[in-house]
Parts: C-alpha cells; sequence; structure tokens
C-alpha cells in the first residue's frame, strides 16, 4: 500500500487506542489497550498518568511496526482524548504530583455549589459556554492545588504545568518541548473565554489559577511540534489536536450549521454544530468550540451523557450479569417489551439537560419474574431516553428538528440499539461506514496542516453511510415509554431532595 498516512492517537476514559489512516478515511491498521479505572471513593474517578503513557506508546509502537511491515508512509500524527480530565506535572521531572482527575469525577461538587451560591455561575456560563459543575477541569486543578503537598507553592514559583490529557501526551511525545493544547480542549477548562479565544483572567482569578500552569492554545491544525526520535525511531510531525467529541463531529463530516452528531463511547455526547455563532442555551446545554482552523472558530452546542457504554462495563464487570458486551443485542431484541423496568445510570450523577452532581443510579420496575434479559435491555434503553432528552433541548434552543442524526462510538455497532434510537427520537439515524470517527476526526485535522487536505471541507466526499435506521413506532407506544422514563427520572431527581 502507498501513499500518505496519518497515525492517529485517541486517547480514551478505558483505554488508548492507535489507528493508521489513509487520506481517503481508511484504517490499515489498530491496536488498543485498556488501562484501570480508580475509584478512591464515593464519586471520585482517577486514571495513572504514567499508565496512560505506557499504553500510548505501546499500541503507537504497535501500529508503526505493522505500517513498517506493509511498507506504508505514515507522515504525521493527530490526537484526540477524553477532554476535561486534569493532569498536573513537574516541569522538569515530568512526572505527575497526582493522578489523573477524571471529566466523571464528581469531588468538586460542594466547592461548585459554594460558587452557584456566590452568584458566580452567570459570569462562567457567558465567557465558557459552560456550567459550574465539578465535570469540567478548573475545579478539579483547584482541588489539587490545594490538596497535594506543594502543589500551591511549586505553582506560584512556575515549577508546574496543568493540561488535558492532550496536553499532558504532546508534553511527553515532544520531550517536554511542547506545552500546548488546541482551542477544543482549552473550551472544556472553564478558564478559556470562548468568545475572545484566550485565557480568561477574571476566570484565572476566580479559581486562583496562576497564569503559568496553562498551555498555549492553537488552532485544532497547527504545528504542535515534533516527537523526540528515540520513541518510535525517528521524528513525526504532530499536526492535529482536538477533544474527543468535537474531533467525532468532524470524522462525521458534521461541518455545516444544523448538522447534529452523538458519539456513543464511555458517555455519550451530542453535537450541535452551529457555524459561527456562539448562542447560549436556555436547556442548560453546553455551548463550546466546534473546531477552530485558520484562526477562524466554528461552534457548536452540546449536551453530555455522563453513563452510556460505561452502564454495559457495569452490568458485566460490577454485577456480572453478561459475559460480554455483545449479549445485549441478543437478550434485548428477544423480549417484546422492556416490561415496565427503566434504568436511570446516573452513577456518577446526571449531566444534561438536568446536571445534578449528587443523583445516583436506580432501577425501577423490578418484579419477580424480572432476568438479566429485562435489566439488559433498560440498560441499552437508558441511552436512548437520555439521548430524547438531549435532542428536545437542543429542539427548544435551535428551533429546528434535525433531518437525522449521525452516530459513532463502540455502542452503534448494535443495530436493535440503533433502531430503538430511531424510533424514539423519531428521527432517520444514519451509521458511517467507519464508526470510530474520533481518531478519524483527529486524523483529518493532521491532515489540513500537513497538506494532504486544503481545508476540512475536502473529507465530506469521503463520508460514506453504512446503515440508516428509519422510525418504526407508532406515537401512542412512544409516548407510553417516555412518560415511564419520566417518572424514573423524576423520583431519582426528587430522592436526591
Amino acid at each position: 500500500m502507498s501513499g500518505h498516512h496519518i497515525l492517529a492517537i485517541d486517547q480514551g476514559t478505558t483505554s488508548s487506542r492507535a489507528m493508521i489512516f489513509s487520506a481517503a478515511g481508511n484504517c490499515v491498521a489498530v491496536a488498543q489497550q485498556e488501562f484501570q479505572q480508580i475509584f478512591p471513593h464515593d464519586g471520585w474517578v482517577e486514571h495513572d498518568p504514567e499508565e496512560i503513557w505506557q499504553s500510548i506508546l505501546s499500541v503507537c509502537r504497535q501500529v508503526l511496526q505493522q505500517a513498517k511491515e506493509a511498507e506504508i508512509d505514515v507522515v504525521g500524527i493527530g490526537i484526540t482524548n477524553q477532554r476535561e480530565t486534569t493532569i498536573v506535572w513537574d516541569r522538569n521531572s515530568g512526572q505527575p504530583l497526582y493522578n489523573a482527575i477524571v471529566w466523571q469525577d464528581r469531588r468538586t461538587a460542594a466547592f461548585c455549589s459554594e460558587l452557584k451560591s456566590a452568584g458566580k455561575e452567570d459570569q462562567v456560563s457567558e465567557l465558557t459556554g459552560l456550567l459550574l459543575d465539578p465535570y469540567f477541569s478548573a475545579t478539579k486543578l483547584r482541588w489539587i492545588l490545594d490538596n497535594v503537598d506543594g502543589a500551591q507553592a511549586k505553582a506560584d514559583a512556575g515549577e508546574i504545568a496543568f493540561g488535558t490529557i492532550d496536553s499532558f501526551i504532546l508534553w511527553r511525545l515532544t520531550g517536554g518541548k511542547s506545552h500546548a493544547t488546541d482551542a477544543t480542549n482549552a473550551s472544556r477548562t472553564m478558564l478559556f473565554n470562548i468568545h475572545s479565544q484566550q485565557w480568561d483572567e477574571s476566570l484565572l482569578d476566580l479559581f486562583q489559577i496562576p497564569p503559568s500552569l496553562l498551555p498555549e492554545v492553537k488552532d485544532c491544525s497547527a504545528d504542535f511540534g515534533m516527537t523526540d526520535a528515540d520513541l518510535f525511531g525517528r521524528a513525526i510531525p504532530i499536526g492535529g489536536i482536538a477533544g474527543d467529541q468535537q474531533a467525532a463531529a468532524i470524522g462525521q463530516a458534521c461541518l455545516e450549521p444544523g448538522m447534529i452528531k452523538s458519539t456513543y463511547g464511555t458517555g455519550c455526547f451530542v453535537l450541535l454544530n452551529t457555524g459561527k455563532e456562539a448562542f447560549r442555551s436556555k436547556n442548560r446545554l453546553l455551548t463550546t468550540v466546534a473546531y477552530r482552523i485558520n484562526g477562524e472558530t466554528s461552534y457548536a452546542i452540546e449536551g453530555s451523557i455522563f453513563v452510556a457504554g460505561a452502564a454495559i462495563q457495569w452490568i458485566r464487570d460490577g454485577i456480572k450479569l453478561i459475559n460480554s458486551a455483545g449479549e445485549v443485542e441478543g437478550l434485548a431484541q428477544g423480549l417484546d417489551s422492556n416490561r415496565g423496568v427503566y434504568m436511570v445510570p446516573a452513577f456518577t450523577g446526571l449531566g444534561a439537560p438536568h446536571w445534578d452532581p449528587n443523583a445516583r443510579g436506580a432501577i425501577f420496575g423490578l418484579t419477580r419474574d424480572t432476568g438479566i434479559a429485562e435489566i439488559a435491555r433498560a440498560t441499552l434503553e437508558s441511552v436512548g431516553y437520555q439521548t430524547y432528552d438531549l435532542m428536545e433541548a437542543m429542539q427548544r434552543d435551535s428551533g429546528t428538528t434535525p433531518k437525522a442524526l449521525r452516530v459513532d462510538g463502540g455502542m452503534v455497532a448494535n443495530n436493535w440499539f440503533l433502531q430503538f434510537l430511531a424510533d424514539i427520537l423519531n428521527v432517520p439515524v444514519e451509521r458511517p461506514r467507519v464508526t470510530e470517527t474520533t481518531a478519524l476526526g483527529a486524523a483529518y485535522l493532521a491532515g489540513v496542516q500537513l497538506g494532504l487536505f486544503e481545508s476540512l471541507a475536502d473529507i465530506r466526499e469521503h463520508w460514506q453511510r453504512d446503515a440508516l435506521f428509519t422510525p418504526n413506532l407508532d406515537q401512542d407506544g412512544r409516548n407510553s415509554l417516555l412518560r415511564g422514563w419520566e417518572k424514573a427520572i423524576s423520583r431519582v431527581l426528587e430522592g436526591n431532595n
């Protein structure tokens, strides 16, 4: 195989993956490695940064070896990553001061409540497009500075660096030469003004963050430096970075205002492209940077569901009802209805549009004959219902109904789930031929920087549909299912008050 190829590093919440793509968007090599999830206390979620780094080295070396054997020319690297997850490391040694605090982590809920009570949410939302929630990086960073011995003093002395996962990976890949991020990841920190496209002094003052900690913010397609030649046998240019959900939107070619995608991985994230307009949601959704190319910013409205595929992982690994995630499709399909069983997977609180960090998961409607199949189906359905809540909020904000929903991520291999999604949303659902669009988007961004594409617009022709799922449920049936979901959600929210 000949032609220029891009290595995409996809650093996710439960695994690190490396994929090599051709300019046409075809994957020619892939390697993946899971890593440990650390739960020190209720609502706390951490990762070991060194374990993440070693997993990245391993998968990159595997695919580069595959490329070498197949005589494939890898000309650059694109990076995409779990967003908001926070790391602080020593600028001299490169060693982290503490574990990575993961986006799912809720330890700063009380601090966020204090700031809300002090009337700070309007300021934060106006500048960042975000809500005051433990989800975002700023309060996690503040927690590290407050709770790790010597961290604040080192910060004041300029001895340590902060970054989301992309920044930490970039630092390590370049041997400490590049401390940078891109506009999409910066927009998720709660420290970045999405209108001026700069770190905001008033927010740094609010969270008492020294500016010296922060990475340089670049376009999504930019010169991010070269890898240390010792890592992979030669220096490779890094040309693209974007947070995972923005990268997925790019991989799905959602480049026009009104286009919408939903990614089903550990969580679920729906992005609606709003073009050059960063309009503020009236329904507790987020305004975020979709991408920034050549200094021009495109925006999106986003809805975030904290638990999607993670709920399947829980019934497999947590309560061990199934042996593999693939079993749930057959179990769900084998039932003629959900038999009144509803799961609300609020394991780490509820995201949009509820934003309740203290909510906890529940299963309702259990009877003596409830079995594994009913719980598996309720788990799948819960992701569809949560997507419905997001889509309804987006329609209220935008005033329009999407023509179709483009979907990607690990869960979309499940045909039963996608048909249920189309039925409950009453919108056609499109699955692309390449479902790992997060990595593909990172590769496209690097391809723009390295001249494989003149612009992002060139990638539209590469998007291909694999399957179309059209609504096939009558309105009475849909309403009945949604009433059951609304009752379940209300009971979870009421139980937290």
